[in-house]
């Protein structure tokens, strides 16, 4: 039954208002999520979860459960023109515990988050919710709803609209997206029982009929065909149609069973607030990203994992509101970067003749030829780094070091006491932590709440002598050093594993 207050009400079922509820629960928040479906989307829309994703579903505990249903570490080849394998990514570095690119199935993992919501007691899910109008005041939200016909209150702190590139929230709130959409549009097409074992993803750059095949879990395939002008819907989701196209790119695929075929138009625009008041936007709420890149359902995950600490030390009293604030700015230019970033590469994916395609896909290959450029493409190190331009950090002063305050920490290995080595997350606990290095003098911390759970770090060249459940070693050898660029004993580290300073 639908209570008459909570802490905070999301808006919208999907990934990100799902993990955002999951992290807000195992922070003991009061949430009730509000889904206007009888259930969730049963359908595959997002279908690449990158290794920031992964890392904050290994802070929802489920990470083991849905592993299963994930195929991790897959690449992408580039295909000229003419057909030839001219580039390649297949980013082998783990900087964050796991692999960078990882396929799954949104309509899977969606309702595995769905029906683990009962894990915690403090959240609620209520199916054929519909809101129909809210309006805020100095102490709260007070949102209408309307389910079976019957019209219902509900009175929250907080409401987090993560109700999709049409958010009615965002429309209420007088909020419209800037950027621009697309001219043109893509035919996407989910097969199933494939028969090919190979895993990574084609990209077919021929401007004769740009193309895509991307391998998933559980023997799926998609593919998206981008049509040209003039090409209607109904035209192109001809049956015999698509599988000839298919067949153009794998002829083992041309005879699968489809499960779902559509014409996509795709957006790059942003929302120029996220906050209203006591109102927040998230996900496609907030911004909406072409899909050349991957990142679109990965971007709303990163705003979960961004507001869900900061709503639950605000509830909690922990923080002043005004921590809130940080959560746009610290947001909005990263999801604004990895916008530019999928356009980019959209336009690399997208020749407009056979002599701009030889032009750009001769230059990368050309480019391959030197290790920095080819290491710069196979690591994705064009992919913009996840660090902060200014919020709720303390950024060290005059140096430039590997990864400074505002900057997400890497999660290596480290080793317990007994030999068990743990990603890092595994050892920090869910709230603020800190890590000093072992035998550094104590350090001020004004900033850190109670609760911060303290870590002693030896150094990879160091015995355990005094072992105990707060040191570990760093046995690759990645934190120490970092706190040694920034000259420092030891560092704070946020809830979602942003350093918040180095002390």
């Amino acid at each position: 039954m639908l209570p008459s207050t909570t802490s905070v009400a999301i808006v919208g079922a999907g990934p990100t208002g799902l993990v955002l509820a999951h992290l807000l629960g195992t922070a003991g928040v009061d949430v009730v999520v509000l889904e206007r479906g009888e259930g969730t989307v049963d359908e595959a829309r997002a279908v690449t979860l990158d290794d920031e994703s992964l890392r904050t579903l290994q802070a929802t505990g489920l990470l083991p459960e849905l592993l299963p249903r994930i195929t991790q570490d897959y690449g992408v080849h580039y295909y000229s023109w003419r057909d030839k394998l001219f580039a390649r990514i297949e980013p082998p570095s783990r900087e964050h515990g796991y692999a960078k690119r990882n396929a799954f199935r949104q309509q899977v993992l969606v309702r595995q988050l769905a029906d683990n919501l009962g894990r915690h007691p403090s959240v609620r899910l209520c199916f054929g919710h519909e809101l129909v109008s809210f309006a805020q005041d100095d102490g709260g939200v007070g949102l209408d709803l309307m389910h079976g016909g019957q019209p219902l209150r509900l009175r929250c702190d907080w409401l987090v609209a993560c109700d999709g590139g049409r958010s009615p929230v965002r429309e209420r709130l007088g909020i419209a997206l800037e950027g621009n959409t697309y001219g043109e549009r893509w035919l996407i097409a989910d097969l199933l029982e494939r028969k090919t074992a190979f895993r990574h993803t084609r990209t077919y750059c021929d401007p004769a009929r740009p193309a895509i095949r991307l391998p998933g879990p559980d023997a799926t395939v998609r593919y998206e065909f981008m049509l040209h002008a003039g090409e209607t819907p109904e035209a192109v989701l001809d049956e015999a149609r698509l599988r000839r196209w298919i067949a153009r790119r794998e002829p083992l695929d041309a005879d699968l069973p489809i499960a779902r075929k559509v014409v996509y138009t795709f957006h790059a625009r942003i929302a120029p607030r996220w906050r209203v008041g006591r109102v927040f936007l998230a996900g496609d709420a907030a911004h909406l990203t072409p899909p050349f890149a991957g990142q679109g359902m990965n971007s709303g995950i990163r705003d979960a994992a961004n507001l869900a600490w900061k709503l639950a030390a605000v509830v909690h009293g922990e923080q002043a509101p005004a921590l809130l604030d940080s959560y746009e700015q610290e947001r909005r230019p990263h999801a604004a970067a990895l916008i530019r970033m999928a356009q980019r590469i959209g336009a690399f994916m997208q020749p407009k003749s056979r002599a701009s395609a030889a032009l750009a896909q001769g230059a990368l290959a050309l480019a391959s030829l030197v290790p920095a450029a080819r290491d710069y493409v196979l690591h994705l190190k064009f992919k913009p780094r996840p660090r902060f331009e200014s919020g709720f950090f303390v950024r060290t002063p005059g140096r430039s070091l590997p990864v400074d305050a505002g900057q997400l920490l890497p999660q290596p290995r480290v080793e317990r006491p007994g030999g068990q080595r743990v990603l890092l997350d595994e050892v920090l606990g869910a709230g603020f932590a800190v890590l000093r290095l072992d035998g550094a003098p104590p350090a001020a911390l004004p900033l850190a709440p109670a609760g911060t759970r303290h870590i002693r770090l030896l150094r990879a060249s160091d015995d355990f002598l005094a072992p105990g459940d707060d040191v570990v070693r760093d046995c690759d050898g990645v934190l120490a050093p970092l706190m040694d660029a920034a000259q420092a004993g030891a560092m704070l580290v946020r809830p979602d594993r942003y350093i918040h300073s180095y002390l």
